[in-house]
């Protein structure tokens, strides 16, 4: 199974969880991906999925996708844009639209200010799953039902996660190892 991991503004593959799942996911025999996006400087759609054109070719129906953040969005994105599904996009903290902080939806609005095509998106994957959170400091749970609502898709709270960020205490996720076990048997 392939499994790549999208990390949002102003993150990096070495921050949060990230680490420890890609190290969980390999001993399980996972190919596991997390690619390096530009973030603050020169982020924008055309440019993040520049950075993913070496990773087109791990897409097929043994993939998952997991975003954070605004990778949820960038996701939604690459999943419009698929010919053939993958597995599964799992989505922590995720949303479209504006969160009503003007320097995120700055940064953000390539990827989320835009009419997603729902119906081809939900056609290419075939499952979504999406963790939030109730204390979560930049995406309102509102934002994330709205994501979960137009995939189809479960939305998992989990209490107190904050940002499900370092900040918030999140090196590990041991939820959402779980999710990506349960999704591949």
């Amino acid at each position: 199974m392939n499994v790549i991991i999208i990390h949002g503004s102003f993150g990096s593959p070495k921050e949060n969880c990230f680490p420890w799942l890609k190290e969980e996911l390999e001993k399980l025999g996972c190919k596991v991906f997390v690619p390096k996006f530009p973030t603050p400087e020169g982020q924008s759609l055309q440019n993040w999925l520049k950075v993913f054109e070496e990773y087109k070719q791990y897409l097929n129906e043994d993939t998952v996708l997991v975003g954070h953040s605004l990778g949820p969005a960038f996701i939604l994105n690459i999943l419009e844009e698929l010919n053939k599904p993958v597995k599964t996009a799992i989505f922590v903290a995720g949303f479209v639209g504006n969160l009503n902080n003007p320097k995120f939806d700055e940064m953000n609005k390539t990827f989320t200010e835009k009419e997603f095509d729902w119906d081809k998106i939900r056609k290419n994957c075939q499952s979504f799953f999406v963790f939030y959170s109730d204390n979560d400091p930049f995406v309102p749970k509102e934002r994330a039902l709205e994501l979960a609502r137009n995939l189809g898709a479960e939305a998992e709270l989990v209490r107190g996660a904050g940002h499900f960020n370092e900040a918030a205490g999140y090196t590990k996720f041991p939820l959402l190892l779980e999710k990506i076990k349960e999704l591949s048997s």
